[in-house]
């Protein structure tokens, strides 16, 4: 047990963010239990001044408060604002696509927790540059929360996958997939810049 210092307040864990449900949508299973495990996974000190995650079925723009726009936001970062603390919103209806096909659906479905994971680590990589880290220039913040969201992912998928088959059988091909992902990525790139 930790000694408690007079005068000092402790830090604010992972388990004292607040997750609301108001969706109407019906979640995997263990849904909570996966977003305290995701939140776990990420440093205190980038959660300092979140107050909750807020499950809602599709996102309403905040400047249009009467029209939902269905499954084009997944996630949405509200500062603090006053005297109301900041909070995440994730869109279950944009993760989950209850109104697509079957196949569309189940996909979903199938990947709900790692797109939960890079869509958390997407919106704390905000609240971390917007608030916290005062040494990021407005212009290099889209780059850097990018990273920020792929570097915990990747750490994050590594975890997850620690001791399975699959990560043994496909550790020796790891180099060359990621080469192949660079060469790929740096081929689309050069499309775009004709284009």
């Amino acid at each position: 047990m930790a000694i408690k210092l007079a005068g000092l307040k402790t830090a604010k864990t992972s388990s004292e963010i607040k997750i609301e449900n108001q969706s109407s949508i019906e979640l995997p299973k263990d849904t909570n239990e996966n977003i305290r495990k995701i939140i776990a996974f990420l440093p205190i000190e980038h959660l300092r001044g979140l107050e909750k995650i807020k499950l809602v079925d599709f996102i309403k723009h905040p400047q249009v408060k009467e029209v939902a726009i269905k499954g084009d936001l997944p996630g949405l970062y509200h500062p603090k604002v006053g005297n109301q603390n900041a909070y995440l919103e994730i869109s279950t209806g944009a993760l989950l696509q209850p109104t697509e096909g079957f196949a569309k659906r189940w996909m979903a479905k199938s990947s709900f927790k790692s797109n939960l994971a890079g869509l958390i680590f997407s919106l704390v990589g905000q609240h971390y540059y917007f608030t916290l880290k005062h040494s990021v220039k407005k212009q290099n913040l889209e780059p850097q929360i990018r990273q920020y969201a792929q570097r915990n992912l990747k750490q994050w998928g590594e975890k997850q996958a620690e001791g399975s088959k699959r990560a043994k059988f496909f550790k020796p091909f790891r180099p060359y997939l990621e080469r192949w992902a660079k060469w790929l990525n740096k081929k689309a790139a050069d499309a775009q810049k004709k284009k």
